[in-house]
């Protein structure tokens, strides 16, 4: 018969390890654009363009140049031609919500990178542009999607937590950036 203070050691090891491993797992949240499927398409629109691109940009934890260098064309300042750079965490996030929603129809970009000077135009136009927006670093977009409301894609997009979602129903566009999560608009 095994000792029984043996035995009580034992059950503190394990539980020791248990509540090691708890304490480990307990932060970690996988991201939602992790569990989606290892060929990550997007399909987008731009109606003041009228350019459609249907790309798949990232299979499995590798992006595709190419795909990421369309994306980027595609989401350049339809004002001035100028493009950059786009943070490919704004592009997962586009993605997730794309998935999210369960949508096959193109997505409507409304604006993508936008340069300095196009940004700095707005915002003496508009109280609602920042000055130093997110759009200038290629880590924001602003997207519509026929058949959607304003609140539901920004329902999806805020239960995403990937960043920044902000409501412009009267504009009828919501706005995604891969910053810090936060809400605004209605």
């Amino acid at each position: 018969m095994p000792d029984p203070e043996s035995i009580l050691s034992r059950r503190r090891l394990i539980g020791g390890a248990v509540a090691l491993a708890a304490l480990g797992l307990a932060g970690f949240k996988p991201r939602p654009v992790e569990a989606g499927p290892a060929r990550r398409t997007l399909n987008l629109y731009n109606p003041r363009t009228r350019e459609g691109l249907r790309t798949t940009y990232r299979v499995g934890n590798k992006y595709s140049r190419n795909s990421l260098r369309q994306v980027n064309e595609f989401m350049r300042d339809w004002r001035s031609g100028e493009s950059a750079r786009m943070d490919p965490e704004v592009i997962d996030y586009l993605y997730s919500l794309q998935r999210w929603l369960g949508v096959s129809d193109p997505i409507h970009i409304v604006s993508g990178y936008r340069s300095k000077s196009t940004n700095a135009m707005l915002a003496r136009k508009s109280g609602g542009v920042a000055k130093n927006s997110y759009h200038c670093k290629g880590m924001a977009i602003d997207l519509k999607i026929p058949n959607y409301s304003v609140s539901s894609i920004a329902r999806g997009a805020e239960a995403l937590k990937m960043g920044g979602v902000g409501r412009y129903s009267r504009s009828n566009f919501v706005h995604i950036d891969c910053a810090d999560v936060r809400t605004w608009g209605r």
